[in-house]
């Protein structure tokens, strides 16, 4: 669990990151900043598209960007909307993806947070535990043989 002055940081972070934002469809303007476990903070904002489905949230923006530069010890996540509103089903799943154990933080405008869990936004989720990792080797031999 983080502290209330981590928790203050990073929904200010989220704030921030919010102004960013690219929503020219919904005005719902969000913002995103992840706590990583050495102490930098990693923000993302929505970026919509016209073509919806090619829309973008906060949360895997911030979450994606931390992957690319090589961060993956994520202890919280803060996401900053108009009213509040909590993470999508795609966002949740990626939380548990990439931080399952990690803190989020839900904040309105203001500042005002709520703070809850990735296993209480997304209870009896679903993970890679259970998923067989392919066997390439028998298909690079038949690649290799039609070569």
């Amino acid at each position: 669990m983080i502290s209330d002055e981590q928790c203050n940081r990073l929904v200010i972070a989220a704030l921030a990151a919010r102004d960013c934002s690219y929503a020219p469809y919904s005005s719902y303007r969000v913002g995103s900043a992840v706590l990583m476990e050495d102490g930098t903070i990693v923000t993302g904002c929505n970026v919509e598209n016209a073509s919806y489905g090619a829309t973008i949230c906060a949360e895997r923006v911030a979450l994606t960007r931390a992957v690319a530069e090589g961060k993956r010890n994520f202890v919280a996540i803060a996401v900053a909307t108009t009213d509040g509103g909590s993470p999508c089903g795609i966002c949740r799943q990626v939380m548990v993806e990439l931080g399952p154990g990690m803190d989020v933080l839900i904040s309105d405008s203001t500042g005002t947070f709520r703070r809850t869990s990735v296993a209480a936004l997304l209870p009896d989720s679903f993970d890679g535990s259970g998923l067989k990792k392919p066997d390439f080797s028998e298909s690079r031999a038949s690649l290799k043989v039609r070569l």
